[in-house]
């Protein structure tokens, strides 16, 4: 299960909008149909993952995360190109960066234990030494942010109370903390000013309903910025540099999040900009003098770059077919950096520079061995589910499958709930479809990014209207004339792999087999065992999917392992054993019940994984394992006859 869904705002409506340039990529041209060559999961697990981008002081190398190794460390590479460099060297546990300090060449980075989330923040030295700035047992760490004379940094911790995240300032020579806000109140944090007079947090009730609270350290006053009737979101997002506005999201009056502002000396509140799909987050660059905003547009990414100083957008040249995420501007706003990525090629990092207005390619991730025309560009496709609700979705579509040699096809489920099936490169979905399964990422009622009323359709009804969802996607797969109808079956994780379960369970004679990605079977324990850090969400999550102490019975109404003598189909269960988000006792108990209906059970544990999997060897043998269950018991089923 995802970590409760984001909590999603609203404001108000009309104003002046700031002028924008939305960052977006033509479109790419179709592949033509071609057999296609199949590659191995090594081969498609040798491309490289990336993420983060901090710019070095001298701005001549950037920092950021990869696994090249077959596990996530700290990297650093020339902004001229040339090859990265690693900074840390762990073989047992993923590293992340965080960023360089702004003076010196130190970084910061997380740590956590096998998968465990008790992530820990680290300073290294450049002679690689490296400390551990949060030590102690069962506590987890965030950086937050520098202050504006960079002498200090701002840090998350939940040592004291593991339920509840306090705020640190951390002198940047010493190492020396002083406790800036004790957080009793359950508050999930969402920024400091740079001139470290303001704290910003969310506090939701559900997972569309929340308010911003407003701290002053100076005076220690707590103001409630958002009362409001009704279901409405606000988040806070960011302090502009200069510390004199609060911008935030909301959907107050709309079905979709759009940027405010609230002026902190004033308490004036305005609409800055919005779109017609959810904006996802908006942020400045360290001086002001831009603002970049990302909107979530039909499962796909668009930026926004606003020159905020000349208060017109921003005019970037086109780049290849895909998506810009990940965007980050150098101190000196001279440069730009942000990855892209689309359908057949993996994220790699880019530069652009302000002054020349060049793109520079800086990584080449893509797994040598496989040829990109191979792979295949997904579609977004859209059905009618069972009551008329339009449901969207993300296909593959094999090329090989054709309508005289029809392919086996998988409902793949996300995780969540309230997660998004998404455009982008994907090596999972991509290895199935290259050994000839076409992949349907469905969107049932509930996933994010189609607007409030589709984001709350689901809330208490798990296990009943998104599943029917997922048993009308299975439907439109066999309506395909490429897709054979007798060979579907369903896949996917944590949330995602409930929903298989639930599949088998309550719609025993809709799919063929069922792969569950440490998925919830009993959601009784699983709310109960809720990580303690979850405790601001609790409620949400309650509200959501049921409160184990008020709806017993609904709760054992809708988990599979209640109802597991109905399974009948063929079960392939992938859990990670440090998982403390769905602990393994929920995928131990499924797997004996299913075996006792004398159906083919295949059960792999990772002792070295959490909530998914961050080691290159892990995803080898789980997706290597979820194509040989997919061929024994899906495609070995044998083609329908073509009429």
């Amino acid at each position: 299960m995802q970590q409760p869904r984001s909590i999603l705002l609203r404001v108000l409506a009309a104003a002046a909008l700031v002028p924008t340039l939305a960052l977006a990529a033509p479109k790419a041209a179709p592949v033509p149909s071609r057999p296609s060559k199949q590659y191995t999961v090594e081969q498609f697990m040798a491309t490289t993952k990336l993420s983060g981008a901090s710019f070095s002081p001298d701005e001549k190398r950037i920092l950021f995360s990869s696994n090249e190794s077959g596990i996530f460390n700290a990297y650093t590479l020339p902004l001229t190109g040339g090859k990265a460099k690693a900074l840390t060297q762990s073989k047992t546990d993923s590293t992340y960066s965080v960023g360089f300090f702004p003076k010196d060449e130190r970084i910061l980075f997380t740590r956590d234990q096998g998968g465990n989330e008790h992530n820990h923040l680290y300073v290294r030295t450049p002679d690689g030494k490296e400390r551990d700035l949060t030590p102690g047992e069962k506590l987890k760490a965030f950086f937050v942010n520098w202050s504006q004379d960079d002498s200090a940094f701002y840090v998350l911790t939940n040592e004291r109370d593991a339920r509840f995240f306090d705020v640190y300032r951390y002198d940047a020579k010493t190492y020396a903390r002083t406790l800036v806000y004790q957080n009793d109140q359950g508050f999930n944090f969402a920024d400091v000013s740079l001139d470290g007079k303001w704290l910003a947090f969310n506090k939701p009730r559900t997972n569309y309903d929340t308010d911003i609270h407003l701290y002053n350290v100076e005076t220690k006053e707590l103001k409630h910025l958002t009362p409001h009737q009704g279901d409405v979101y606000f988040s806070a997002s960011t302090f502009d540099p200069g510390s004199t506005a609060l911008y935030f999201l909301t959907d107050q009056g709309s079905e979709f999040k759009r940027v405010a502002r609230y002026e902190l000396a004033t308490g004036k509140v305005e609409d800055v900009e919005r779109a017609d799909w959810d904006v996802m987050y908006t942020s400045f660059s360290r001086k002001g003098g831009y603002r970049v905003t990302a909107i979530n547009e039909d499962g796909r990414t668009v930026i926004r770059v606003h020159d905020v100083k000349a208060g017109k957008p921003l005019a970037l040249p086109q780049l290849p077919a895909g998506d810009i995420t990940s965007v980050s501007i150098s101190r000196s706003e001279k440069r730009m950096a942000f990855y892209h990525n689309g359908d057949r090629s993996p994220s790699n990092l880019h530069l652009y520079d302000f002054g020349t207005k060049k793109v520079s390619r800086l990584t080449d991730t893509m797994s040598r061995a496989i040829d990109t025309q191979d792979l295949v560009e997904a579609e977004v496709v859209r059905f009618k589910s069972f009551d008329g609700m339009e449901i969207p979705n993300i296909l593959y579509k094999p090329h090989q499958a054709t309508a005289t040699a029809k392919a086996p096809a998988i409902v793949w489920v996300h995780g969540g709930p309230g997660g998004q099936t998404r455009k982008g490169y994907s090596p999972v979905l991509q290895y199935l479809v290259n050994h000839g399964y076409v992949v349907l990422g469905i969107n049932n009622r509930g996933s994010s990014g189609y607007g409030k009323s589709f984001y709350t359709a689901d809330d208490q009804k798990h296990g009943r209207e998104p599943l029917l969802d997922c048993i009308e996607a299975k439907k439109y797969l066999a309506s395909l004339p490429y897709v054979d109808a007798e060979r579907i079956g369903i896949a996917g994780g944590s949330y995602g792999g409930y929903m298989t379960l639930a599949a088998l369970a309550f719609h025993p004679d809709a799919f063929k087999v069922g792969v569950d990605i440490f998925g919830v079977s009993n959601w009784l324990r699983t709310l109960k065992s809720i990580p303690p850090w979850w405790e601001s969400q609790r409620e949400a999550l309650y509200k959501e999917i049921g409160d184990p102490a008020k709806q017993e019975q609904m709760l054992r109404d809708i988990s599979p392992l209640f109802h597991a003598e109905k399974i009948s189909k063929p079960l392939l269960v992938l859990q990670g054993a440090n998982d403390p988000r769905v602990i393994q006792p929920e995928s131990d108990e499924i797997v004996e019940a299913v075996k006792k209906n004398g159906v083919p059970v295949e059960y792999v544990i990772f002792p070295d994984e959490g909530h998914g999997f961050t080691k290159r060897k892990n995803e080898v043998e789980a997706y290597s394992r979820m194509l040989g269950f997919l061929d024994k018991h899906l495609k070995a089923a044998g083609p329908a006859p073509v009429n």
